[in-house]
């Protein structure tokens, strides 16, 4: 099974929920009719079928089969969904890379400088995060490769450099309060 997002929270009274996903295959995800697993963790995920599902900002809004009424839908609120591999070549696609690879991975960047282990990625509307072990977030738009152990991302000079950032600068300041006394 394939982690593909998680419900976010109930929508109105008649049983919608918002849902987040972290796949690029909506189309196919979301059309009625779709069986989605919902649950803590893949092998504890119940079957769920999508009755109908449109864009809604930067989620969707799902009705899902048998989830009848607001309170039915709250209490599905932080559930992660999965499912099947839409085929056996979504598996073996070199272009796709699936979150549940990222977890566990070394993060490296252009310097060689490894940076710590990815805890978990993070939805986000600009672009998911590797949340790092060090409590570091990396956008994965800065994502160049990986492979068993490792993932290469080519970081802007700051983003990630220890210390970089580290005290103010004190002519800066005096400056900064300067213009602002004359003002």
């Amino acid at each position: 099974m394939l982690e593909l997002g998680h419900v976010s929270k109930a929508h109105g009274l008649a049983g919608d929920a918002v849902v987040s996903l972290i796949t690029d295959r909506t189309g196919e995800r979301m059309a009625s009719g779709a069986v989605l697993h919902l649950g803590p963790s893949a092998d504890r995920a119940q079957p769920f079928t999508v009755v109908t599902a449109k864009p809604y900002q930067d989620k969707w809004l799902v009705r899902f089969a048998g989830v009848d009424g607001r309170e039915a839908a709250d209490q599905l609120r932080g559930s992660k969904l999965f499912a099947a591999p839409l085929s056996s070549e979504e598996l073996l696609d070199d272009d796709v890379i699936f979150v549940h690879e990222l977890i566990g991975k070394r993060v490296v960047d252009q310097h060689g400088t490894d940076h710590g282990e990815v805890l978990s990625v993070v939805d986000n509307p600009a672009a998911d995060l590797l949340e790092l072990a060090n409590d570091r977030l990396v956008p994965l738009s800065f994502y160049v490769s990986n492979d068993d152990e490792i993932i290469v991302v080519d970081v802007p000079v700051g983003l990630l450099d220890d210390g970089a950032v580290s005290e103010r600068d004190p002519d800066i300041s005096d400056a900064h309060d300067t213009d602002a006394s004359d003002a």
